[in-house]
């Protein structure tokens, strides 16, 4: 994935148009679908396609591919090992919606073994379990395998009958009388859906589909420094598959709770905390508040107001390198008091005094300087 260029495998320039890239992707996707180009790498190639398709119709994906490369993707955490994003997880169903199929290849056997759907689950997690990496139970519902038929949907002791529309084809010829003479189509059977096969005893307890919906709960592992929109893959916890093909996957979508006081931007965390003037002017050390807990942050004399100081390592791991962490970014506020004891009034006071004096002073540095520098 690292060396791909999106913009090259679409045959694309980087400043091209949503409509460009769409039609481009229906060019390719004619010529490379593996139906219709037999060379080895024809899957391989759809496959980048769709990558290429999904990131460069994606705003924020393509934004963070134009600045950092198939890499910044990866560190953000998206996984291309699935579903593509805009909605299909077979290549043939890709065209099959794009085009409505039809590309003068073989027509799919329907009873051959087909892999699972893959599942989404979107996710919340707390501010503090994104940061660190957690261990959670989920609740999940997919389609498994059928325990009492064994996938094959019907009842044990029975089989199926041969389709008597399509004769076990599976399929039928249609012909239409238009202006230009007859044209034949070939479509699958109505029958019996194109298996060439009819289910008489239909499982009673999967309704002769061959799987059935199961609820369970699985372990995830959440890694340290995950975000808004960062997928894991769960392998085999999709749909099972049809006619003994594998399970598709689990796609885990993590949401992260906004933190009352941390502002996360990446791998770096943001808050702002209040001085007291004598602490502005004086200096001190304070406790600021980290995601690792209370540390002390050092308040050097003369701060002022807006001032963002910094504590080094004390943000966000990176995400699959937690060993490497981001800064946490301090606001200083200077807090003007709203009420003044009689006591404070006066050390105010005289300190009103003591600056007046001083710019009175300073004022009259000046006018001597430039007496001799006029």
């Amino acid at each position: 994935m690292a060396n791909k260029d999106y913009y090259e495998i679409l045959g694309v320039s980087k400043n091209a148009t949503k409509d460009d890239i769409k039609s481009a992707f229906r060019k390719r996707a004619r010529q490379l679908h593996p139906d219709v180009n037999k060379a080895p790498d024809a899957e391989e190639k759809f496959k980048d396609l769709g990558q290429a398709y999904e990131v460069l119709m994606d705003d924020e994906k393509r934004s963070l591919y134009d600045r950092y490369g198939a890499e910044g993707l990866k560190n953000a955490g998206y996984d291309f090992n699935g579903p593509f994003e805009f909605g299909f997880g077979d290549l043939s169903e890709i065209l099959s919606s794009l085009f409505g199929g039809g590309f003068g290849g073989p027509a799919r056997n329907p009873n051959a073994p087909r892999r699972g759907s893959d599942l989404r689950l979107d996710f919340q997690v707390e501010f503090e379990e994104a940061v660190f990496g957690i261990e959670r139970d989920i609740d999940i519902t997919h389609l498994e395998t059928c325990g009492k038929c064994d996938g094959k949907g019907m009842e044990p002791g029975t089989g199926p009958s041969t389709c008597h529309t399509c004769g076990g084809t599976g399929q039928i010829q249609q012909t239409t009388q238009t202006i230009l003479g007859h044209f034949t189509q070939i479509a699958t059977c109505p029958k019996c859906r194109g298996t060439g096969r009819i289910i008489s005893n239909p499982c009673k307890k999967c309704h002769g589909e061959g799987r059935a919906d199961v609820s369970k709960v699985i372990n995830i592992k959440i890694p340290p420094g995950v975000d808004n929109g960062t997928k894991l893959r769960v392998s085999g916890e999709g749909d099972s598959g049809k006619n003994g093909g594998p399970p598709g996957d689990l796609y885990v979508v993590l949401y992260v709770k906004p933190h009352k006081l941390f502002k996360r931007d990446g791998i770096n965390v943001y808050i702002e905390t209040g001085i007291t003037f004598s602490q502005a002017a004086l200096g001190d050390t304070i406790e600021i508040d980290t995601v690792d807990g209370k540390k002390q942050l050092k308040i050097n004399p003369g701060t002022q107001s807006g001032t963002v100081l910094s504590i080094k390592g004390a943000g966000i791991p990176y995400l699959n390198m937690p060993a490497r962490r981001g800064d946490q970014f301090i606001k200083i506020n200077v807090n003007t008091p709203a009420h003044l004891s009689d006591e404070e009034k006066k050390i105010f006071s005289r300190l009103a005094e003591i600056e007046s004096q001083k710019s009175q002073k300073e004022s009259i540095i000046d006018r001597f300087k430039g007496a001799f520098t006029g």
